[in-house]
């Protein structure tokens, strides 16, 4: 009984860890797919400033070098943002590592686990393969 509810047990592991992945890859598919949409929306940054709160206590050389540190990233975010859509084969591939490690320990685990009940039912009635010798009293 104890061996079919840990395997039990291991299976809906195996299978929410399943779900996850796959739930999580279609995600992040779908986001990077996507990302290419975004293009031109780096080139905002050197529009941005602080709000009117925080600007006296900012010196204006800091304000000044960060908006110039913004707008220097902005080209790089933007091919970042085009060249996006090509990782989706690769983050499928990455998926299938990820999950077939993660479902390999799972099984591991169940397999450890199976092994814990032998030793625990083995011991529970008392098979020594080797009993202590009595010698007869005299």
């Amino acid at each position: 009984m104890f061996y079919a509810v840990s395997w039990f047990v291991v299976l809906m592991l195996l299978a929410l860890w399943s779900l996850a992945a796959w739930a999580l890859h279609a995600a992040a598919v779908w986001a990077v797919s996507n990302a290419g949409a975004f293009t031109g929306a780096a080139s905002g940054a050197a529009a941005l400033r602080l709000p009117d709160w925080l600007a006296p206590w900012v010196p204006p050389e800091l304000a000044q070098s960060l908006t110039a540190l913004l707008s220097g990233l902005a080209p790089f975010v933007e091919s970042l943002l085009q060249a996006a859509p090509a990782l989706a084969g690769g983050l499928t591939v990455a998926t299938w590592l990820v999950w077939g490690v993660g479902s390999f320990l799972l099984v591991a685990l169940g397999a450890g686990v199976h092994l814990l009940i032998a030793m625990w039912r083995r011991r529970g009635r008392g098979d020594d393969p080797h009993p202590a010798r009595v010698t007869p009293a005299t």
